[in-house]
């Protein structure tokens, strides 16, 4: 069974990939499929809302004669991953706990 990553969780992800460096979409998402399980088909979607709120910009490069559209963390971007991180490291804590790590079993 996988266990479902929410839309903010992606969020972070993607974000956290960018602060390193720009992806074009299929590079991207094949980043992103490096950890977790997730489709294309879910990735576009995700990266349009992200612009669509100013946590990331674009800009196209040519490559054999087409364009690449990249994406580009944002300094609001930034914030926002930061955000998520914070939130994840407490939702983290708080399951770990839950699933062993200094629960008390009786």
């Amino acid at each position: 069974m996988a266990i479902q990553i929410s839309s903010e969780l992606l969020d972070g992800c993607v974000l956290g990939i960018l602060l390193h460096d720009d992806y074009y979409g299929y590079s991207l998402t094949q980043k992103v499929q490096e950890s977790i399980s997730v489709s294309e088909s879910t990735m576009y979607p995700v990266l349009r809302r992200l612009k669509k709120n100013d946590l990331l910009s674009t800009y196209d490069e040519p490559y054999q004669g087409r364009n690449r559209r990249y994406y580009k963390i944002t300094s609001e971007g930034k914030r926002q991953f930061e955000m998520i991180k914070q939130d994840w490291q407490v939702f983290k804590g708080s399951i770990d706990k839950m699933l062993g790590d200094g629960v008390d079993h009786e």
